[in-house]
């Protein structure tokens, strides 16, 4: 009568401290260059060596520019954040996929491709999206920077257990519906604080049906309901997927773990603290109109009223959109546009993208950053020829990282100016200082795009 996140929580558990957390084994460590710098100088200061360093991975993504990238960065900050890392990942002695090289992007994004993101694990990194990697079937959440030491220290740390959520959505999704648009609905039915404290179990014919590309897009946004992480049970999606991934089991070792792989699933009698159901009907495509992920609506529907506190700080995040009650954003004017982030960043998403671009032209006045999320999703867009699909429509394929997903690097939305992104979040200032986000699936940015005002994608394909 176990959940699934129960027997991989469970299995991992080294010690429970009487009236205290609970130890806990980590299989992955994945460090960027923004969250672990206080960590490495912690271990200097005591000493200390990695415990386990083959299990930890180390590549920059958030200060990486989108161009030039074979020269030095400019930003002074940056620069000096992307060193650092490459500095203590080599006196660590651990695995560093640098900047430019065939192995970097976006950690969330290269993990899972790399095989590196596995069944039945546990993953942590200091950043709250870690619990994209559990589209994979693995227990991933993200951690402190002092907890980031603790990993690096021990290969553990130490944890209180969530509860267990499981939310099904059932049914065929319609038309130009993503799983982007399915995560944004589910956000605005259980807000933004609706799973605080819980691990989220995703089942249903709708999540059997995603892609391992819509499955990430999915559990990228969990945390964004406040849940610790979200996951996915493997299936025969996940294992196709994996093999022969650079770091997955190869031979007699994948039958075994493939084999394994199988059991992973919550008992059918399994009870969950709390669960939800939704049904794919309910869904079209979505935007955001204010300024958490939360305050999302169909792109055909109507900005609410603030009835009392039906949708709590609406005046106030109304006032920062530029946006009023009651009102219809199709046929909004749009800037910029932005495809990418560890939401959005792959190759799925730029197939969508340049579904939408092909045969048409990228609106006058609109500035557009398309930004795979890795060089690997880079190298198949060119092999599929998606690079010279967008090139005939005006569109650029810019280098790999975060870019505008959050104003640290040179891709900043100007103060006033309106995005259509397909990153994570849109809270005030995030793409720049007084940058206005509006969330949405790679198709209504691409329609945006090339139309030049907020467009529904079914009007277009």
């Amino acid at each position: 009568m176990k959940t699934l996140f129960d027997k991989i929580w469970d299995k991992h558990v080294v010690q429970i401290v009487p009236d205290g957390p609970i130890q806990l084994y980590i299989d992955r460590l994945y460090c960027h260059e923004v969250t672990s710098p206080q960590a490495f100088a912690g271990m200097r200061e005591r000493g200390l060596k990695c415990f386990r360093p083959n299990q930890i991975f180390c590549m920059p993504d958030h200060n990486t520019p989108t161009h030039d990238q074979d020269k030095p960065i400019t930003d002074p900050v940056s620069k000096k954040q992307v060193d650092t890392l490459e500095r203590n990942a080599r006196d660590f002695g651990l695995h560093y996929f640098g900047v430019m090289s065939p192995d970097n992007g976006i950690i969330h994004v290269v993990g899972p491709e790399k095989g590196l993101s596995l069944p039945g694990t546990t993953i942590v990194c200091g950043d709250s999206h870690t619990s994209t990697h559990g589209a994979m079937g693995a227990v991933a959440f993200g951690i402190g920077t002092s907890e980031v030491e603790m990993v690096m220290a021990s290969q553990c740390i130490l944890q209180q257990k969530p509860k267990t959520m499981r939310i099904s959505i059932n049914g065929k999704l319609g038309k130009c519906v993503t799983a982007k648009d399915v995560a944004l609905y589910l956000m605005s039915k259980l807000t933004t604080s609706g799973a605080t404290g819980y691990f989220v179990e995703y089942a249903g014919e709708v999540v059997r049906d995603m892609s391992m590309e819509g499955r990430l897009t999915l559990c990228n946004l969990t945390i964004e309901m406040g849940a610790r992480g979200g996951f996915v049970a493997p299936d025969e999606t996940t294992f196709a997927y994996l093999r022969g991934r650079e770091y997955a089991p190869q031979g007699e070792a994948w039958e075994r773990a493939v084999a394994e792989w199988r059991t992973l699933r919550s008992d059918e009698d399994a009870v969950f603290d709390k669960e939800y159901f939704f049904y794919a009907s309910d869904i079209e495509p979505r935007i955001t109109y204010g300024t958490n992920p939360g305050m999302g609506m169909g792109i055909s529907e109507r900005i609410p009223k603030a009835d009392g506190e039906s949708v709590p700080g609406l005046a106030k995040a109304l006032h920062y959109m530029g946006f009023e009650e009651g009102q219809m954003l199709l046929g909004k004017k749009v800037d910029y546009v932005f495809l990418g982030a560890c939401t959005n960043g792959r190759i799925e998403d730029f197939r969508a993208f340049a579904s939408i671009a092909e045969g048409r032209t990228k609106a006058e006045g609109v500035t557009a950053w398309l930004v795979p999320g890795s060089w690997a999703v880079d190298r198949q867009i060119r092999q599929e020829g998606l690079d010279k699909i967008l090139a005939a429509a005006g569109f650029e394929v810019r280098q790999p990282g975060c870019s505008a997903c959050l104003a640290m690097n040179d891709d900043k939305v100007p103060a006033g100016k309106l995005c259509v992104s397909t990153s994570n979040r849109n809270f005030e200032g995030r793409q720049g200082p007084g940058a206005r986000t509006i969330l949405a699936s790679p198709l209504v940015a691409a329609s945006a795009a090339v139309t030049g005002v907020i467009t529904d994608p079914r009007e277009l394909l």
